[in-house]
């Protein structure tokens, strides 16, 4: 029994669309493994801001965090930095806490709008 062009063609498409499904879930399994190494991450910096920061500013970074996630994001990594380079001798307080956002916090525009 010969194969016609049909089941040749046919043939193809079910090895191309196996080699497909294998490449997917190759891929799923980086993606889960790289979900896993942020989760890693993610922790590792959680534990390092227990650690080097009071309870005060962990507070007010929580406080920033719930109106301004991206800035709040900046400075846990900004502490996290200074932790792991070893550049902070104790823990940061309230008032520590403070001025570091204060010194973070991008330049505000002012706009003075005059009426004539």
């Amino acid at each position: 029994m010969s194969e016609t062009p049909d089941d040749e063609r046919l043939e193809e498409l079910r090895e191309q669309k196996m080699q497909e499904l294998q490449e997917q879930a190759g891929g799923e399994g980086d993606q889960e493994a790289q979900q896993a190494a942020q989760e890693r991450a993610q922790q590792q910096q959680d534990a390092l801001l227990k650690q080097y920061l009071t309870d005060g500013a962990r507070q007010r970074l929580n406080a920033v965090e719930m109106s301004k996630p991206d800035f709040a994001k900046q400075v846990k990594q900004q502490v996290t930095a200074l932790a792991k380079s070893g550049r902070i001798q104790d823990r940061i307080d309230e008032e520590q806490m403070k001025s570091l956002l204060r010194e973070l916090q991008p330049e505000q525009k002012s706009f003075d709008i005059r009426r004539r």
